[in-house]
């Protein structure tokens, strides 16, 4: 039988996250929300943070909820509703800030690929603090896809699928922040076993 992390401090978060994308949608706020170079240069910061929550159409949208409910299925239970939204805060920005300074040729940029990639490191780092074997498997599984895509570029079906380029770069950002934020994770792990 699953054991499923279906307590409401498990399960709201990422419903939250859903339901907030899908009102998002629902709205057509991206011409409010979006990564644009040229309006966030011009000042419009939030699209910075904002753009993370926002996707190019339904099929995108629905491509990230599967992975924000892959990712509760595999680490649901690793956080509690702070730790999940200060996890997404801070790799929404950090995802967001990364495209700005390091992805010049992005001009417009959304969804929440790019930090879920990081909240899975996260999750992966944190199977590792609990001697969770896959841990170490979802980490270096993590890192090869990147990695794939940096050397083969983006999946094209997917591209056709959510009619948009995929952000591959941003993903990169992403699982680097994700990297970044379970660092103290491993380091309390070290000093404790020790």
């Amino acid at each position: 039988m699953l054991n499923l992390p279906v307590q409401p401090r498990y399960l709201l978060p990422p419903l939250f996250l859903m339901l907030l994308s899908v009102t998002f949608a629902t709205f057509d706020l991206n011409d409010l929300l979006e990564f644009n170079r040229d309006l966030v240069t011009q000042g419009e910061l939030w699209r910075v943070f904002s753009s993370q929550f926002v996707h190019a159409n339904w099929a995108h949208l629905a491509l990230n909820c599967g992975g924000i409910i892959l990712i509760w299925l595999l680490h649901g239970e690793h956080t509690s509703p702070k730790r999940y939204a200060i996890n997404i805060s801070l790799l929404a920005l950090w995802c967001g800030l990364g495209v700005y300074w390091f992805c010049p040729s992005i001009y417009i940029y959304t969804g929440l690929s790019a930090l879920l990639h990081g909240v899975i490191i996260w999750g992966a780092v944190k199977d590792t603090t609990l001697e969770l074997k896959s841990g170490y498997l979802l980490f270096i599984g993590v890192w090869l896809k990147i990695i794939f895509e940096q050397l083969n570029g983006p999946n094209a079906d997917i591209g056709k699928l959510i009619n948009s380029t995929v952000a591959i770069d941003a993903h990169l950002i992403g699982a680097i922040g994700g990297t970044l934020l379970a660092a103290p994770l491993l380091v309390n792990y070290i000093k404790n076993k020790n």
